[in-house]
């Protein structure tokens, strides 16, 4: 699916909401996404969630009240 994103912008806001952008200014930010989406594919597979607790969970659980 390689299609220009301002095409794909233009079509998707009509498609879902009725909208047409209606400028150039409108146009240039859904051109914008490109770099943004280019972006944000060049660093997948490179994030990963923590494998150990946070600092912060680690600080409660040590400070915990023991039960009774």
């Amino acid at each position: 699916m390689s299609m220009d994103i301002k095409a794909l912008v233009k079509e998707q806001a009509e498609a879902w909401s009725g909208v047409v952008p209606p400028n150039a200014v409108s146009e240039e930010l859904a051109a914008g996404f490109a770099s943004l989406m280019a972006g944000l594919s060049a660093l997948r597979g490179q994030l990963a969630f923590e494998d150990e607790p946070s600092s912060f969970e680690a600080a409660l659980q040590a400070t915990k009240e023991p039960n009774p």
